[in-house]
């Protein structure tokens, strides 16, 4: 029987039951519900001072590529291990790939590079989005667990590859690096990771990047939250990192208002997932979730540490978080109820800075699972806040089906989406549509 390595395991010890993670020696393999984690993604002791400094970096080679006449087609993949701040003010490892397209860059000035921010892949480390670039389907089983991941992202990286920008995809604190948790839509350890992959990529020999090379965001759902609270954290966190345009798609902006509406759907779990790394991230949070969770909801959370999105849809799908508490209220009643969980929540409100740059926000009108009204009104208030904003709203018939709802603008909107963040990194101009916004639907 293999144990999974977490070093901040202490903190959650009394939400999982006492479960814990038993420490293991430094050669010990890290696996994941029987999916063996390279040694690559385990970080060092000690961690570089710079953010966006790489720690390590190494060949990756991509399950979906074909030969070219100079190259491999659609690029040339870097496995990158880089340092970040998390939202504690304390460094972290994050992991992500560097792919260098193939494809020759057609507009104006130096390739651009986009830091692509992947939409919710789970919370173990076999989930994470540079280990399925390699293996494309992620299947593994131990213990009568069994996990399973796909790659979804690569069609917008190919996309986006195909035209000739440079990408680098950002696997998020905790997720793939076996030393923490992935802390699930952290408005701020997301924000620093997106930037500080941009940083990283330029750090890397031997890519045709520059220093005048701009810089393009993209990503939807979670992504589209990570690349919004990014946009917003540059001028602050990040100001040498220049930030052109950003692509949000389907941003969980306002957290109290997505956990009331995902609660009983087929990604409840993800409700899981958020505790998890809000409990790591705020010990003090920690009576809190003693005071409410049942011994059922403990063994809930501890099974999802480890879950990709395919093992959460196949077993907690259509729960209610009220079956997960002493009380039989939901997650989002308690978060009402208690003024230190609501505070916190609150911190996690996206649309509060000006971002920099032009942003594109889009959203399906009839998402019910990430809210349209809650991604709309991100979009109104960077508009008050004088953002230079593109709103999109995606319209498409009701699927019935929340999952459905919610992915569908993601396949019907990529192309478009992709489209314009090219256009304006090539140095076309957008206009914003803040003035007619207040009749877009």
């Amino acid at each position: 029987m293999s144990v999974r390595l977490r070093i901040p395991a202490a903190l959650l010890a009394a939400t999982l039951a006492g479960a814990g993670f038993a420490p293991l020696p430094a050669s010990a393999a890290v696996v994941s519900r029987g999916v063996t984690i390279p040694d690559f993604y385990t970080p060092p002791a000690t961690l570089p001072t710079a953010n966006g400094a790489l720690i390590r970096s190494e060949p990756l080679p991509l399950a979906l590529s074909l030969p070219g006449i100079d190259s491999r087609l659609p690029g040339t993949a870097t496995r990158i291990m880089y340092k970040s701040t998390d939202a504690g003010g304390g460094p972290v490892a994050v992991t992500g790939a560097y792919v260098e397209p193939a494809a020759s860059w057609r507009g104006q000035g130096a390739r651009p590079l986009v830091v692509l921010a992947p939409g919710t892949m789970g919370q173990g480390d076999q989930c994470s989005t540079s280990l399925a670039l390699q293996k494309g389907l992620i299947i593994g089983t131990e213990d009568n667990q069994t996990t399973l991941s796909i790659g979804y992202e690569v069609l917008a990286m190919y996309r986006l590859l195909a035209k000739g920008i440079a990408v680098v995809e950002t696997d998020y604190a905790g997720l793939g690096a076996t030393d923490r948790l992935h802390t699930y839509v952290n408005r701020v350890d997301e924000g620093h990771a997106v930037l500080d992959a941009a940083r990283a990529a330029k750090a890397l020999s031997g890519t045709s990047l520059t220093a005048s090379s701009a810089v393009g965001l993209y990503g939807y759902s979670q992504g589209g939250g990570a690349v919004a609270s990014a946009a917003e954290l540059q001028s602050s966190y990040a100001p040498d990192v220049r930030l052109k345009a950003t692509y949000s798609g389907a941003p969980p902006a306002n957290l109290a208002a997505v956990t009331a509406a995902i609660d009983g759907t087929e990604l409840v779990g993800a409700l899981g997932w958020a505790v998890n790394g809000f409990a790591q991230t705020e010990p003090e949070l920690q009576p809190l979730l003693d005071k409410y969770l049942s011994a059922a909801g403990r063994g809930a959370l501890k099974d999802l540490t480890t879950m990709c999105v395919g093992d959460a849809l196949f077993g907690y799908a259509y729960q209610r978080s009220s079956s997960w508490t002493t009380t039989g209220q939901s997650l989002s009643q308690i978060i009402a109820a208690e003024p230190r969980l609501k505070a916190f929540i609150g911190d996690q409100l996206i649309g509060t800075k000006k971002p920099t740059g032009v942003v594109r926000v889009a959203t399906g009108v009839m998402d019910n699972l990430v809210p349209h009204a809650q991604a709309r009104t991100m979009a109104v208030d960077w508009c008050r806040l004088g953002g230079d904003v593109v709103y999109a709203p995606v319209i498409l018939p009701n699927a019935i089906s929340p999952l459905l709802n919610h992915f569908g603008p993601l396949l019907s909107d990529q192309g478009t989406a992709v489209d314009w963040l090219t256009n304006r990194l090539a140095g076309l101009p957008s206009i914003s549509t803040c003035g007619i916004l207040p009749i877009q639907p």
